[in-house]
């Protein structure tokens, strides 16, 4: 019995201890509570942690003082004057312009077609618009195990960036006027990693491209809230540019071959006309080089077409960011044109760029030589193609073409007669 009541006290005893430590806690804390008034917040801890790290800058940011970047992809064809007009941006002291780059893309993968090449032609432009130029080492023919350097890139003999200081002392960036290339072939190499950090100082950059051939292809990139890419696609009469390829087929034909490759053997289209037509004269005939330079019309033209549909029924991401300017325009109507493109792409116009646009286009003559910049008469330079070509080739062309020359303001020849009388303009104001 003495037992029973020595352990009904110890557990009662037990039990006021635990109260009385509860109690204890309970007062302890509401005594380190901090008093505050009714309906104020309760005050922030003493320790606070420390505030997240700023997200990083976004690709299309850069320039000296960190603004966003505008970037330019001048859209167009083999033979458009593209190399002419590609030199309103790489004379621009503000202008980070690259030459062609897709072209090593098409070399390294050489023999692929025109079409199974445009992803990677994509992918390539994705890297150098962020400015990642460690991309040129991919499609390096130089061999396994050996860098690229700045004259391994194509185009590096006449880019005025690498050409000038401070990665060469040969010219200066901010004076305008065209640069010799055997003397830019004389500068030091410089590392990819010392270009791309050139790269990273400008506002601008400007890709001029012959190899992309369907303006969907860029569509990621311009849906791509990290960039702000804007197109220009520079076109010209594809009669005209049709003589040209002809007059430097030699140096085309193996693009040539790609594009052709690139064709849709179920199409049904008209047999090829007067494929051995010798372009002035025996000397320079091609017979098959012709073939394939005609040829690949049929693909240029349909890939022309395609974009100018989606321009004239522009989805969100091409609005406001798409500008079409003819070759034709820009060589009659030189700084008009140029004040038009730079507008486009928030770029200042200067006297010294005004000047060289209007030299360029007030030569003495049209060029013999097909793949160098120089200045050249406008009037010959419109309607060469009109004594160059065999009314057989032209009436081909126009087959191939007939789609987007409606769109583009070019009138079909109606008679050979026609097509000699220079005095009579087959130029129209274009609908798109």
């Amino acid at each position: 019995m003495k037992v029973c009541r020595r352990k009904a006290l110890a557990l009662c005893l037990g039990y006021a201890l635990l109260l009385l430590l509860a109690a204890l806690n309970l007062l302890e804390y509401k005594w380190r509570r901090e008093p505050r008034r009714c309906g104020e917040p309760p005050a922030a801890p003493r320790h606070r942690p420390p505030p997240p790290p700023p997200p990083p800058a976004p690709a299309g940011s850069g320039g000296p003082a960190g603004a966003r970047r505008q970037l330019v992809y001048v859209f167009t064809t083999w033979r458009s004057g593209s190399s002419f007009f590609g030199e309103l941006f790489n004379q621009n002291p503000e202008v980070f312009f690259l030459y062609e780059p897709v072209w090593h893309v098409w070399q390294k993968l050489y023999p692929g077609d025109a079409v199974s090449l445009q992803g990677a032609a994509r992918d390539m432009l994705s890297s150098l618009y962020r400015c990642d130029l460690s991309v040129f080492q991919l499609y390096s023919t130089a061999g396994a195990g050996k860098n690229l350097t700045t004259l391994g890139i194509f185009g590096a003999a006449t880019n005025k960036v690498i050409c000038s200081s401070p990665l060469c002392p040969a010219y200066r960036k901010e004076v305008v006027g065209m640069v010799d290339d055997r003397v830019c072939k004389r500068c030091p190499p410089q590392r990819l990693s010392r270009f791309q950090e050139e790269c990273h100082k400008y506002r601008t950059l400007v890709i001029k491209g012959v190899r992309v051939f369907d303006l969907a292809v860029l569509a990621p990139l311009m849906r791509d809230p990290t960039l702000d890419l804007k197109v220009i696609h520079l076109v010209r009469d594809p009669r005209a540019v049709a003589s040209s390829r002809i007059k430097s087929r030699h140096g085309l034909i193996r693009e040539s071959l790609q594009v052709v490759r690139s064709r849709d053997p179920h199409i049904h289209r008209m047999p090829f006309l007067d494929a051995g037509h010798k372009l002035g004269g025996k000397k320079e005939g091609g017979g098959g080089s012709d073939y394939h330079a005609l040829g690949a019309m049929e693909v240029i033209c349909s890939s022309m077409a395609k974009t100018l549909q989606t321009a004239l029924h522009p989805p969100d991401w091409l609005q406001g960011n798409y500008m079409v300017v003819r070759y034709e325009d820009l060589v009659v109507e030189p700084i008009k044109t140029l004040r038009q493109v730079y507008s486009f792409v928030n770029l200042a116009v200067s006297p010294e760029m005004e000047k060289f646009a209007l030299n360029m286009t007030s030569g003495p003559g049209y060029s013999s030589k097909p793949f160098v910049v120089s200045a050249r008469n406008a009037t010959q330079a419109l309607s060469a193609w009109r004594t160059a070509l065999s009314y057989q080739q032209i009436k081909q062309v126009e087959e191939y073409c007939h789609q987007p020359m409606v769109l583009l303001g070019y009138e079909r020849a109606g008679s050979p007669e026609e097509v000699k009388d220079l005095s009579r303009t087959l130029l129209r104001k274009p609908r798109l």
